[in-house]
Order: C-alpha cells, then sequence, then structure tokens
C-alpha cells in the first residue's frame, strides 16, 4: 500500500509538468470513444422513440394486415367490439397526368374516415386530411408527395388519373405517421385517397396484389396480449399477420438494430486503430522517461514501483482522452439526431444515455490498458544500464507473464464486449476474427517490409541508402505506419471496391436481354389483348409472362415454419407472403442443384421446387414436404429440386414454383416482361394505360435507377464514417512521427556536422517516408481487394471485377499523407541547433 501511494505522489508530480507528448494518445482515445458514444446514443434515441411513438407508427393498438381481400364480416364485427377500427388498402399503381402522356408509378393507399387512429397526418400549408380527401363537385380528393408533383408536373387542383377514376390533387402530402409499419422499400411516391372511392379506379380484380390493414385503437384497461390471443383462438385460419405497438415496425428496428451494430464497429475499428497511438505513445513517453526511471532503479525503486508510477499516470490521461470523447460523443446526437429527421419515420429522442456513455467508457478503458500493458511491463523488466543506452540502442524484451497475461485478458474483455453487447453476435464475430486476422497480417508486412529492407544490400545512392536503413534500423517507425495507417487504408480500399462492383453491377452490366418494363395485375381476360397490343409497337419484344400468387410458408415437414427455421440469415423468407407460380417447365436462367425436374405432362400429387435461399433457410431437400397457405387455403407438395436462379438476369422468377394441377383454379394474376428500344419505351407506356389502366408498370430502369440512388446514399455514408478510421490512423501515424522526432533531430545533426546539406538531409528523410507510404499503399490494397473480394464473393454472391483506380488513389492518399507529415516532422528536426545537442551527448 506504501508503494502504490508513493507511485501515485511521484505519477502527480510528474503529470504537473503538462500533457506534453500525450496529445495524439488523448486525441486517439477521444475520437474512437466519441464516435462510439454517438452512435449509441443516437440507436437509443432512435429505438426510444420507437417504442414511445409506437402507437403512431403502427397506427393502433393492434394492426392485422393481409393480402387480396378486407377481413370478412365477421372478423371486422369482432375487431369493432374491441375498440375503434380504422381499414386501408395499399397497392402500386400508375397515376397519370390530365395530358395522359406524364405518368409515374405510385404507392397507392386508400384510408378510412377515422384514419389515422393515433398521430397525425401533416399537409403541405396545413389543412385536414378528412376535408382534402373528400368528394367535391362529384370528384373525389387525393394528397400526393412532392415527389409526384415534380415528377408529373402537377400542382393543387389539376386532375390525375388512377386506374379508371379520375382526382382532384388537394394537398401535398408532408408527413405520413404510419409509413414505417408498410412496405420499407418504396419504387414510388406516396397518394393517399378516400377508401370508398378505390371502386371508382377499377384496380380492385380477383387476385390484383392489395394489402388490407385493420388497426384496433383498444380501450387504455385492455390486456393486450390476452386481447389478441382471444381474437387467434376466435379465427385460428385468418390469413392476416398480426402486430401490436410493442413491435411496430420491426423492419425499422431491424434497420436501427443493423446501422447501431456497423457503426459502432467502424467506431471500435476507430478505437482499435488509435490503440496503436496509445501504445506508441506510452513507448514514447517511457523512452523520453529513459533516464528518470534508470535514476530510479539506480537508488532502489522495484520494478513494481515503475509500473505502478506510469500506470497510474496513464489510467489519469487515459480517462481525460474518455471524458472529453463521452462529451463529444454526448453533443453528437443533436446534430446527428437533426440529420436524420426526416430519413427515418421515427423521431430520436435525443438525451443523454448514461448506459451508451457507460458502454463507449469501458471501450475505451479496455483500449487504454490493452495497448499500454506490454510497453509498461516491458518498461518495469528493462535494468537500469540498458535504459541508459536506450538512445541509441533501443532495449527488447518481453514483460514478465503476468503483464503479458493481463494484456491478453483485457484484449479478450475487448472483443467479448464487443460480441455480448452486438445484436448480431455471429457479424461481430466475423469482425472479432477479421480484426485479429488484419492486425497479424499488418504486423507480418512490417516486419517483412523490415526485413526486406535490411536485405536489399548497399545502393550506390547515398539518400537512398539511408532511407531504407531506417526502414530496418533500432526504434524504427514501419511497423507503427504500415499498421495504423494501414488499417484505415485497407477499409477506404474495401468499400471503394464493393461501392464501385455495387455501381457497375446496377448501371453497366445490365443484361442486353433485360426487359424494359414488368406488368403487375394482369387479369386472365387481360392477357391476349395486352401481348397483341405491346408486340404491335415498333420495337417493342419478348413478351413473356407467368402466373403470380402469394403465399406464406406455414409447415416443413409437419413442423411449423417459425420452428423449422435453422438458418437465422435467412428469416426474411417468414416475414411476409412469397411470390409463387406454378410451370410445366424449368424457369429461364435457373438450374437445378439438386433432384430433378418434373415431366412436361406431369399429373399427380402437388409436387414443389424451391430456391435454393429455402433449401437453406430450413435445411432441407429433395423429398421433404412444404405447407404453403394461398388466400387462406393450405397446400401441401412434395420437394421435387432445387434450384439456383441468376436474379440479375432481370428475367421472371420465383422462390416457390409447384408442378402444374395444383393452382390453377386459384384466383390469380399474371405477369408479364418485354423488351423494348429507348423509343418505343414511351410508346408501349402510354398505349398499355390508356387500354388497361389497372395494369401497373414498373419501368426497369427507374427502379435500378432508385436502387443506385440508394446505393449511392449508403456508400457516401458508409465512406464517411470509415472516414473516421483513417482519422484516427493519420492520427497515429502524427504520433510515430512524433514519437521519432527526438530520433530524427539526433539523426539529423549527425548527418549535418559529417556534412551533409540541409537540401540532402530533407531529400533522404522524405525518400524514406515515400517508401513507407507506398509501400503501406500497397499493402493496405492487396488486403482491401482480398476483403472486397470474398465480401462480394462468399457473403453476397455476386460477381467480382477489380478496379484498378480505387487502388491508385488510396496508393497516391497513402504517400501524399505520409509524405506530409514526414515533411513536417523532418522540417522541425533540421531547424533544431546542433550545438546543445552535442553538448548533452
Amino acid at each position: 500500500m506504501t508503494d502504490l501511494r508513493l507511485a501515485l505522489r511521484l505519477a502527480r508530480r510528474e503529470l504537473r509538468t503538462g500533457l506534453k507528448g500525450f496529445w495524439v494518445f488523448l486525441a486517439c482515445l477521444a475520437l474512437g470513444v466519441a464516435a462510439i458514444a454517438a452512435v449509441q446514443s443516437v440507436s437509443s434515441g432512435l429505438l426510444d422513440g420507437l417504442a414511445s411513438d409506437g402507437r403512431s407508427i403502427l397506427g393502433g393498438d393492434v394492426a392485422l394486415r393481409q393480402l387480396y381481400n378486407p377481413p370478412a364480416e365477421e372478423q371486422m364485427a369482432a375487431l369493432k367490439a374491441g375498440g375503434r377500427v380504422s381499414t386501408s388498402a395499399e397497392m402500386r399503381a400508375m397515376a397519370r397526368a390530365d395530358d395522359d402522356v406524364r405518368s409515374s408509378l405510385v404507392e397507392l393507399k386508400a384510408v378510412d374516415d377515422v384514419y389515422p387512429l393515433y398521430g397525425a397526418v401533416t399537409l403541405d400549408g396545413g389543412g385536414d386530411l378528412r376535408d382534402a380527401l373528400a368528394q367535391k363537385d362529384g370528384r373525389w380528393g387525393a394528397v400526393v408527395e412532392a415527389s409526384l408533383v415534380d415528377r408529373l408536373g402537377i400542382k393543387p387542383g389539376d386532375t390525375i388519373h388512377v386506374g379508371e377514376g379520375a382526382y382532384r390533387v388537394a394537398a401535398v402530402l408532408d408527413r405520413e405517421p404510419d409509413r414505417a409499419s408498410s412496405n420499407a422499400f418504396s419504387l414510388g411516391p406516396r397518394l393517399l385517397v378516400a377508401l370508398p372511392s378505390l371502386t371508382n379506379t377499377g384496380l380492385l380484380q380477383p387476385g390484383s396484389l392489395t394489402w388490407w390493414s385493420a388497426k384496433v385503437a383498444l380501450p387504455p384497461e385492455t390486456d393486450l396480449k390476452a386481447w389478441q390471443e382471444g381474437l387467434r383462438s376466435r379465427f385460428p385460419d385468418a390469413p392476416w399477420r398480426m402486430r401490436d405497438y410493442t413491435n411496430a415496425s420491426p423492419q425499422i428496428e431491424r434497420f436501427i438494430d443493423r446501422m447501431t451494430l456497423f457503426l459502432t464497429l467502424v467506431g471500435l475499428t476507430a478505437l482499435l486503430v488509435g490503440g496503436v497511438g496509445v501504445g506508441n505513445a506510452v513507448r514514447s513517453h517511457l523512452d523520453s522517461r529513459a533516464r528518470t526511471i534508470a535514476m530510479m532503479k539506480c537508488i532502489g525503486a522495484p520494478g513494481a514501483l515503475v509500473f505502478q508510477l506510469y500506470l497510474a499516470q496513464i489510467l489519469a490521461l487515459a480517462l481525460l482522452g474518455i471524458v472529453i470523447g463521452l462529451a463529444l460523443g454526448a453533443v453528437a446526437p443533436l446534430a446527428l439526431g437533426r440529420l436524420l429527421d426526416g430519413v427515418l419515420p421515427v423521431s430520436a429522442h435525443i438525451g443523454v444515455y448514461p448506459g451508451a456513455l457507460a458502454l463507449a467508457a469501458l471501450y475505451g478503458v479496455l483500449t487504454a490498458l490493452t495497448f499500454s500493458l506490454w510497453p509498461l511491463g516491458r518498461a518495469r523488466e528493462v535494468p537500469a544500464g540498458a535504459l541508459f543506452r536506450d538512445v541509441i540502442a533501443p532495449a527488447g524484451g518481453r514483460p514478465r507473464t503476468p503483464y503479458t497475461v493481463a494484456m491478453i485478458v483485457s484484449a479478450l474483455a475487448l472483443a467479448g464486449l464487443a460480441v455480448l453487447t452486438a445484436h448480431n453476435k455471429i457479424f461481430a464475430l466475423w469482425f472479432v476474427g477479421g480484426s485479429i486476422a488484419t492486425f497479424l497480417a499488418f504486423r507480418a508486412a512490417a516486419a517483412l517490409v523490415t526485413w526486406g529492407a535490411a536485405r536489399v544490400g548497399r545502393v550506390k545512392r547515398p539518400g537512398l541508402r539511408l532511407a531504407l536503413a531506417n526502414l530496418h534500423r533500432p526504434g524504427n517507425p514501419t511497423a507503427a505506419v504500415v499498421l495504423s495507417l494501414g488499417l484505415g487504408l485497407t477499409v477506404l480500399v474495401a468499400i471503394a471496391l464493393i461501392q464501385g462492383n455495387f455501381s457497375r453491377r446496377v448501371s453497366e452490366t445490365i443484361p442486353q436481354d433485360a426487359p424494359a418494363f414488368f406488368f403487375v395485375d394482369i387479369q386472365r381476360d387481360q392477357f391476349d389483348p395486352l401481348r397483341d397490343l405491346v408486340t404491335a409497337v415498333p420495337g417493342a419484344s419478348a413478351f413473356e409472362a407467368v402466373p403470380s400468387l402469394r403465399g406464406r410458408i406455414e409447415r416443413v415437414n409437419g413442423q411449423d415454419a417459425e420452428q423449422a427455421l435453422v438458418n437465422p440469415e435467412q428469416a426474411w423468407i417468414l416475414a411476409g407472403d412469397r411470390g409463387i407460380t406454378y410451370s410445366a417447365t424449368l424457369p429461364k436462367h435457373s438450374t437445378v442443384t439438386a433432384g430433378s425436374w418434373w415431366p412436361t405432362d406431369y399429373a399427380g400429387p402437388p409436387l414443389i421446387s424451391i430456391h435454393q435461399s429455402v433449401a437453406e433457410a430450413f435445411g432441407i431437400g429433395p423429398g421433404a414436404t412444404m405447407t404453403v397457405n394461398i388466400l387462406g387455403r393450405s397446400f401441401e407438395a412434395k420437394v421435387a429440386n432445387v434450384r439456383s436462379a441468376d436474379f440479375s438476369s432481370m428475367a421472371i422468377n420465383f422462390t416457390m414454383v409447384f408442378a402444374p394441377g395444383t393452382l390453377e383454379g386459384a384466383p390469380q394474376t399474371w405477369v408479364a416482361t418485354v423488351r423494348a428500344t429507348p423509343d418505343a419505351e414511351a410508346q408501349v407506356q402510354r398505349a398499355v394505360l390508356q387500354r388497361f389502366p389497372n395494369i401497373t408498370m414498373v419501368r426497369v430502369k427507374d427502379a435500378l435507377d432508385t436502387v443506385a440512388e440508394m446505393l449511392g446514399h449508403i456508400g457516401t455514408a458508409v465512406r464517411i464514417v470509415a472516414g473516421i478510421t483513417l482519422a484516427a490512423g493519420t492520427l497515429v501515424l502524427a504520433g510515430a512521427v512524433a514519437a521519432g522526432h527526438r530520433r530524427r533531430v539526433y539523426d539529423a545533426v549527425v548527418l549535418k556536422v559529417l556534412g551533409a546539406t540541409r537540401g540532402d538531409v530533407l531529400r533522404a528523410f522524405l525518400l524514406e517516408y515515400g517508401l513507407l507510404g507506398l509501400l503501406t499503399a500497397v499493402i493496405a490494397g492487396i488486403i482491401g481487394t482480398l476483403t472486397a473480394w470474398a465480401v462480394l464473393k462468399f457473403l453476397m454472391h455476386w460477381e467480382w471485377s477489380f478496379l484498378p483506380s480505387a487502388v491508385i488513389t488510396t496508393a497516391l492518399l497513402s504517400t501524399a499523407i505520409t509524405l506530409a507529415f514526414g515533411f513536417y516532422g523532418t522540417w522541425r528536426a533540421l531547424g533544431q541547433p546542433s550545438a546543445p545537442l552535442l553538448r548533452n551527448e
């Protein structure tokens, strides 16, 4: 206890001299902690908002959603007996301007008079929704999103046509409270109309893809779970999917969880990169205190006192860095909350979340310990004589086993914290494993560079010889620069290559035979006339169509589907109804991977072909049985085969295909595609809209533009957060330059005394940093390229294309950063007078 008190007193006295040499230490910790604290705080605010506004987001206490038809009269009576009920219908449709030339795909929503039960629909410029949608002078009103106003060139008061109906544009939609509870991916702007007006459009055809929702506001005293269980017991075969306000928007919640995981891991990456800076700063500080430590040991100070003294200093400084990071992380959500406002249909409850800040602080403490214990333990063991020689010949050696074990325990605790606090623990485990592998790879690469520089041989040019010697001399900065800057650059290379492949796949590698349009909700009696109409347009060809139904998987091998699921990554299969068709022949761009296709004249018990994603989800193959519910009727079929399908071909394909003889009598529509030249597209769209206003058209180019825009936004956001890692690496590089300043001054003085000019020294040192930056870029380019290749090939199953521009840009960036810091450090070193240093030595 006496030694500890003495260590704390000595630590306090040494800290009075200031924070010189620890600014990088503080900045690295503060940056990583601030990133994690901000992400966790924003996530907590969003999830808090999701929980608090659950009724508004869902649109009721309970919401029931089903396809094709609204709940039956008996079911509606039971719902109304429980509380107030609001009914709505949603579908995709085509809206066109009064001139029948301008048109757009829209997300149509028809609502009743009591909508919304919770929350409020706000209109641009104010106004009441019910009044805006009311029928006036024989014409119903419509509320449109601003993007539809831009697409069709319309304004309030104009007329738009939807199906066979005409609407008066009454107002522009500002906010819809329950948008998040419906389809999260929108191909078109929202169009709100009154539910009674929907019958005038002709869109409600048998088999049309119409989602009906019934939302219930229960009395406050109602037992929510018991009421739902009673409803399920009364209508066990009802086709609806039921949710309550405690799980208002699972899509948004999953998105927030995944965003939090990703950004937290990015912040942790920045913290780990900063950890290299922490280790460098501790090592540099101990080097500067070499004489002090040597003197303390010479007068009898035990090694434990040295360790406690400098551990106390490091922990005090780490605490300061963490406090700065927490302060920044607590303030940052104020700005981030405003940026997210309007992007997500959830309002973030911005505030101080102690749990989020405590988690970030714990990350900071563990990082500081993990990267400080090795140099601290080493300083405890090095003898006094070796410390006196440390300026010229740095001492090596390893710390005692207890310190090594403590460092390993701290590192494991850091990894465990990342996994235990992650929503997706498998992904977090991969991150931890990848981080360890990347650290080891860069350490090995740095050792290889050092080894190679030592074995180049005697180079004739003195400047190059000196630069190569500095890469492998004792105390060289090679490992610190390669590891710190390389990690950030690797992330940037991988992200640039992944996003570049995305963009190229979406915009540049569309198959030559890709269709121009998808047609949805084609009725049986419209099939032949539509085909004749479309193929009569010059430039239109290859009209293809298949029947389309929707159904959900109920059981697999007699077991409930949720319980039969063996691969949680494929849980999306159970999230809603899936597309289903039937066919005598194997669909185009499909390959049977297990089992065999049925004969074209098959007539027997129900058979089904499943996509390999379905097989992987349930761990099944040919011979298994599946029960699929279609329009409230269950169909059990034997799995005949498993298929792979190239969905990038843009051809019509389904996850489940039945053999002939099972679904022909079910209510159904058809989907079709057609290829068309750019000149023919407008003519095809106009002809179909005029003749078949109920048919929905999706222009492939517009859909791809929407996807490309989303990828662009995601790519920009990812590059910004990846920049945090690069910023941490740059800080560490600055720290490495600062840590080597004393040695750099010594080298510069010796070289000047031996006759080298300022230009000679500057060129030699810049050549050293240029080589170091270029080698780091090459290593980062290789590892980043391998990472991107692995992600695309094995995780996303996409084709891979190498994009040299990403690696070249990274090489230039790396070289520029290292040269800039190298020039700054060398210039400072050259500015130091020689006499004081020579006298001291």
